[in-house]
């Protein structure tokens, strides 16, 4: 007999949980595509821990999937149907991860699609018309199989093939999540992630960031990274400067490979710092000055700080709320 394998997008959600333990239920194979745009709110090796281990809880096999680069050169800065309330073009990429995943059937030898979309549960992207947009743009129309929400659905290849049952199917809509709950409780998924927690495109600081960031320079990989950490500032001849917040930040920022930044530290314990590569000596001297001001460093004495190997003798300003004037503003 033939196995029935499906591919789901996978956030990590409880929705998304859910929709692929129903579709195991009915015994099809299924794995669990995690789309990596870059822009999750966890660090990439605490996320695929969780990943791996909450996938094997119910039963599916996990894959990550690199988009990061795709992602930014043709979905974030030109999507079709607009953005949500900050930067992020859900029906987008939403539409885009379904084209990749379909894309994807062959490899897995895999039949259909999952998602754990529900009717109504988000204003931009689970409205009726949006998802029927989803539909078009990924040019997966009739594969893509929504379990929470089928039975308020036009039935789907899956279904109408009989490799699914759509009486097993639910009908959930709107933002109450009480039979989801349900459902975890009875099928012991007790470790999922916020439903509002996943995506810095919609967190307002994080994209006023990228607004500001374009209009001094392209956007590239390295930059998301960059954009998760720090204090930001963008100074006067144009170089962006980034200053650790703590020690955390500190480390964070020692562990990126980055080709447009350069990293200083202080001569005294204090902040680790990106400067732009090639920023002007009056911006270096300035971001010297900047990374000091966030240090131990007395206002009354001058340091040197070595930056792109010259030296720089400095001295802090004498209050935080001066160097704040430099904060990049999206």
């Amino acid at each position: 007999m033939e196995t029935i394998r499906a591919l789901a997008l996978f956030s990590g959600g409880l929705d998304s949980l859910l929709a692929m333990k129903l579709i195991i239920e009915q015994g099809v194979e299924v794995i669990g595509l995690y789309f990596d745009t870059g822009f999750g709110s966890k660090a990439e090796e605490q996320k695929r821990a969780y990943l791996e281990r909450v996938a094997k809880k119910i039963g599916a096999r996990l894959e990550v999937v690199d988009i990061r680069d795709q992602f930014i050169q043709e979905i974030l800065f030109d999507p079709k149907y607009g953005y949500g309330k900050n930067f992020n073009p859900c029906i987008d990429c939403h539409a885009n991860m379904f084209r990749i995943a379909k894309a994807l059937l062959p490899k897995y030898d895999a039949h259909f699609l999952i998602s754990g979309e529900v009717v109504g549960q988000r204003p931009m992207s689970q409205r009726f018309d949006a998802l029927k947009k989803v539909n078009l743009l990924s040019q997966a129309d009739g594969l893509i199989v929504r379990p929470l929400s089928a039975k308020l659905l036009p039935p789907t290849i899956p279904e109408e093939r009989g490799w699914i049952d759509r009486e097993r199917l639910l009908d959930i809509h709107g933002r109450s999540r009480h039979r989801q709950m349900e459902l975890a409780k009875k099928w012991g998924i007790e470790e999922y992630e916020s439903p509002s927690g996943g995506c810095l495109l919609t967190d307002p600081g994080f994209a006023s960031k990228i607004k500001e960031h374009i209009r001094y320079q392209p956007f590239e990989i390295e930059d998301i990274e960059v954009l998760k950490v720090g204090r930001h500032f963008r100074l006067p001849e144009g170089a962006k400067l980034v200053v650790a917040r703590n020690r955390h930040e500190n480390e964070r920022i020692a562990s990126l490979a980055l080709t447009k930044y350069t990293t200083f530290r202080l001569p005294l314990p204090g902040p680790l710092s990106l400067l732009s590569k090639g920023a002007s000596q009056a911006d270096r001297e300035l971001a010297a000055r900047i990374a000091l001001t966030y240090s131990k460093a007395d206002p009354s004495q001058t340091y040197q700080v070595l930056i792109e190997g010259e030296p720089f003798q400095v001295a802090p300003f004498a209050t935080k709320g001066e160097a704040q004037t430099y904060f990049a503003k999206g």
